[in-house]
């Protein structure tokens, strides 16, 4: 099996899937004003994303994430999950959410193989979260999460954008959360984008923050497995939970890299921070052009930067995450 790799010997097993660029919460660090409808083509339909994983799988590709946007609005995110998991090649279907509409979707989503789910729960705290996303549903998510987990065949985490001054002083409460509960939950270190500048430097904190304080309550390093990104996850014997770290600002974090993202347009991005976008939308209206769709995306990601510029405050054409999922 021919493998994506690009010129540093990188392999290319995870494809992160926004099937949608449309978002209904108003998160502080993503859309403040919530979204802005803009006029463009409708986003990949079924059949499309079809042809686009296929083409990944045949490429050594065997785990996708469907993002957004909110992945959830669509209505038909239980048959897209269903198409890509009846996919030959593909082990593992994951979904990223805002929660609004999990407890409804959990079942239809497990029957139609997906397997991971993240939640976005930026604070534990009812009235920071309302600040942060715009949406007084904290419980609701919470409960949606707890009937999750009683689903055995499903992996969750939790994911948090680290924000100072604000969740950054939530650690002992997601601790707590997690003490008797198998869930891992990721704080993400904040990203510079192209529309939060001052917010960026108001509320940007680094992960080594969180790294320190549960190295001191004796927290220590898991190892990697295969398909897992460059997070750095952290396990104590007393806890089930688990804690991980994203932090793009830290040294080497590229070197790890083995993801790639299509935009709801079709358009492959090589780096969440890249200056380029590749569209191959005109690639993905019938099986017969898969040969000429893989021979495209092997050509492409041979273009991949070795990382990212994020430190230098290049970003690419990265404007807000709900462009492209994070």
């Amino acid at each position: 099996m021919v493998c994506l790799q690009d010129g540093f010997g990188r392999q290319f097993h995870y494809l992160r899937l926004s099937i949608t660029d449309v978002c209904n919460f108003r998160c502080n660090y993503c859309l403040p004003l919530g979204y802005q409808k803009k006029q463009q083509p409708p986003a990949l339909s079924i059949n499309e994303i079809q042809n686009l994983v296929t083409a990944f799988a045949e490429l050594g590709t065997f785990k996708i994430r469907l993002t957004g946007g909110e992945p959830t609005l669509r209505t038909d995110v239980v048959d897209i999950a269903w198409a890509i998991a009846s996919i030959p090649g593909i082990k593992k279907v994951a979904l990223s959410t805002n929660g609004y509409r999990l407890k409804n979707l959990v079942k239809p989503l497990i029957a139609a193989g997906v397997s991971a789910l993240n939640v976005s729960v930026d604070s534990m705290l009812e009235a920071r979260f309302k600040d942060i996303t715009g949406h007084a549903r904290l419980n609701e998510i919470l409960e949606a999460i707890e009937y999750a987990l009683s689903f055995n065949k499903l992996t969750i985490k939790i994911n948090a954008v680290l924000l100072k001054g604000m969740n950054e002083t939530e650690l002992a409460v997601y601790l707590d959360w997690i003490k008797h509960r198998p869930v891992s939950i990721r704080f993400i270190e904040l990203m510079q984008t192209g529309d939060n500048d001052a917010f960026f430097k108001r509320y940007h904190v680094p992960a080594q923050v969180i790294k320190q304080q549960l190295q001191e309550r004796g927290f220590a390093p898991v190892l990697k497995q295969p398909g897992d990104g460059p997070a750095i996850e952290m396990m104590h014997p007393d806890y089930q939970g688990k804690i991980g770290l994203i932090a793009p600002y830290s040294k080497d974090f590229c070197n790890s890299c083995n993801r790639l993202r299509v935009s709801s347009q079709g358009a492959l991005q090589l780096c969440l921070f890249g200056g380029t976008q590749y569209n191959v939308r005109h690639l993905l209206q019938l099986p017969s052009q898969k040969e000429e769709l893989i021979s495209r995306l092997i050509a492409i990601v041979k273009e991949k930067p070795f990382a990212h510029e994020l430190a230098e405050g290049r970003y690419g054409q990265t404007q807000s995450f709900v462009q492209i999922g994070g």
